[in-house]
């Protein structure tokens, strides 16, 4: 066992404190890859600090495996029930198909037209925003502009799109506990079976008439030469809506925190208009809205100089790569110009999000408005995180927004 450990990771709290930093730092200086108990030690799980042995894990599905899970909570609880099925718990030439095949919804072509659509949306919430003179950025901006984009992959209709996106917020509710055995509230379990039977009627929609949309490509002949199955296509969708959702919204609402507690990156944005795209990189390494990634090991293995059994559980914690000095110079300072920026928030190897670029273009887009629109930004309340071990970033942001003076036309 690792003299170094002596926080309970499970404990969603320190997660929602950010009581970790100063753990991190030691962890990755004297223990980088540690054991650590559960209950009365009969299990345990390995915790990867660093940066370099991160990539190391996530990138070799051979000895370290998703197919049974990819939280914490999920592979310490038995596995996850999607897996072999959805592809963020699914390897092999199964996993390397349907990736290939969602990679076609969100290549260059089909994100040219959901980017206008993001842009215009942006454009339209932040706007009414700024005229209210605030509220809560998460509920308000952060939680509608990526759902917004994601009901437009998916093909949902223009009229239907207000009830998915209530819907969704309800049911993602669901998503944000870290512990695993749960039981959601009635409406929370009311709003998560509606979108699923949503979805499965508009994918059985989609087997009679397809189109251009992600849904329609999952129903079309494709991994291994066979269709999906109702509950394959289900699932996937299932798992673009969250996943789709969770790291813009939490970085976006994170992002916006630390512009209005580091008034010179903000001034700089204002400044350098360039600054929108590394800003973005840097936005999405400073709030790691997804605290880990766990895996599986396939077989006896060694990492960091320690003897990892077949079968043990092996989590990377992004939380402390994205920190990682060896990786990141001066990580503790928040720089819009940080250039290299090789942030882990995205995963890296055959699993890197899918929707990476979609993210990157909702929080561009969020920065470009903010600088044309935005003259200050101001904290104005308590900010709640949300409690969990697997996600982290505010669940609600209260804000004051100060309008820029826009110049007048001349008569």
């Amino acid at each position: 066992m690792s003299a170094a450990v002596d926080v309970d990771l499970l404990d969603p709290g320190l997660h929602a404190r950010g009581e970790l930093d100063a753990y991190w730092r030691r962890m990755r200086r004297d223990d980088p890859v540690s054991r650590h108990p559960v209950g009365g030690g009969a299990r345990a799980f390995w915790a990867v600090a660093r940066h370099a042995d991160a990539q190391a894990v996530v990138r070799d599905t051979r000895r370290f495996t998703s197919a049974g899970g990819n939280m914490l909570g999920t592979l310490l609880g038995g596995g996850d029930p999607a897996a072999g099925r959805m592809v963020v718990v699914t390897d092999g030439p199964f996993h390397t198909a349907l990736r290939r095949l969602l990679a076609r919804g969100f290549g260059p072509r089909a994100l040219g037209p959901v980017a206008r659509t993001v842009e215009r949306a942006t454009r339209a919430l932040l706007g009414a925003f700024v005229e209210r003179g605030g509220g809560d950025f998460v509920a308000e901006v952060a939680a509608r502009i990526p759902l917004r984009a994601i009901c437009e992959l998916l093909g949902v209709p223009t009229a239907d799109q207000e009830r998915v996106l209530r819907l969704t917020n309800a049911a993602m509710l669901t998503e944000q506990s870290s512990d695993a055995a749960a039981e959601p509230a009635i409406e929370q379990r009311i709003a998560r079976n509606e979108i699923l039977l949503y979805y499965t009627r508009l994918a059985a929609e989609r087997r009679q008439a397809p189109g251009s949309d992600i849904i329609s490509l999952l129903v079309e002949p494709g991994p291994e030469g066979r269709s999906l199955t109702d509950e394959e296509v289900l699932l996937n969708c299932y798992n673009l809506i969250i996943g789709g959702d969770e790291t813009a919204r939490l970085a976006m609402a994170e992002g916006i925190r630390a512009l209005t507690e580091h008034p010179d990156q903000w001034q700089r944005l204002r400044d350098e208009p360039e600054l929108t795209v590394s800003g973005t990189e840097e936005i999405l390494r400073w709030s790691t809205p997804v605290v880990h990634i766990g895996r599986r090991a396939t077989h006896d293995t060694e990492l960091a100089g320690r003897t990892i059994a077949a079968g043990d559980v092996v989590t990377v914690w992004n939380t402390s790569a994205n920190r990682d000095e060896a990786a990141f110079a001066d990580p503790g300072i928040f720089d819009l110009a940080r250039q290299p920026n090789q942030h882990l928030t995205f995963g890296y190897g055959p699993h890197f999000c899918v929707g990476a670029e979609l993210a990157r273009i909702e929080i561009r887009a969020l920065l470009t408005e903010l600088r044309r629109t935005v003259s200050a930004v101001e904290v104005v309340g308590p900010v709640p995180a949300l409690v969990s071990n697997f996600l982290r970033g505010p669940a609600a942001l209260p804000v004051a927004l100060t309008p820029k003076k826009q110049p007048q036309e001349s008569s």
